[in-house]
Formats: structure tokens, sequence, C-alpha cells
């Protein structure tokens, strides 16, 4: 999916419109609406504020992971990426118990 649908399909889902998202990066919503149409790339710079005012990673907007992190979740995952490697050991074995168990209630 290209940088611009994948704008659309994060500010609908946000239900937030063109002008909302303009003014939350200080231009207006049709100069917003060129990116989603990908008529205009944005610099890095703007395209870092969209990225925090959708609270998504620059990497999904990009492309480059299919996975649509919020920043809170990205910074639960540095948290534990800064951890001791024994705390870090005990956090993913956690984790993999519990997506386990979620997975034989057909959760996932």
């Amino acid at each position: 999916m290209a940088f611009g649908n994948r704008l659309t399909a994060v500010r609908k889902k946000k239900k937030l419109s063109q002008a909302d998202v303009g003014k939350m990066i200080g231009i207006n919503g049709d100069a917003y609406g060129r990116y989603e149409r990908s008529e205009v790339r944005p610099t890095i710079e703007m395209a870092t504020k969209i990225a925090n005012a959708l609270n998504v990673s620059l990497d999904y907007l990009v492309g480059k992971t299919d996975l649509e992190l919020d920043t809170d979740m990205l910074k639960r995952v540095q948290a534990v990426s800064n951890l001791p490697d024994k705390e870090k050991e005990t956090v993913f074995v956690f984790l993999d118990s519990f997506i386990d168990r979620m997975k034989l209630q057909g959760v996932l």
C-alpha cells in the first residue's frame, strides 16, 4: 500500500477529517489532501509530523512494516528492549504464554 493510501486509511480509522490532520500538523486540509492523493511527497520532517499526529510509526506510513504500531506500543517495546537480559527474557516468557492462551481461546 502506498504512503497516500496508508495516510487515508489511518486518518479514516481515527475518524479525522483532512482539515483535522492539517490543523494538527500546521497546514491546511487541502495541502494535506495532496499527500493522501500522492500528488505531493512530504519532506521527512513533515512525514514525521504526520506520523506523530496520527499516532503511528513512520515505518508503517512509508510501507517498511505492515504493523500499525501506535506510539504507546512503541514506547513499551523500547522499554522492554532496555531491560537487562534476564528481565527481558521474563517478559518474553510471559508474553509467549499469554499469546498461546489467546490462540487456544480462538482470539488470535
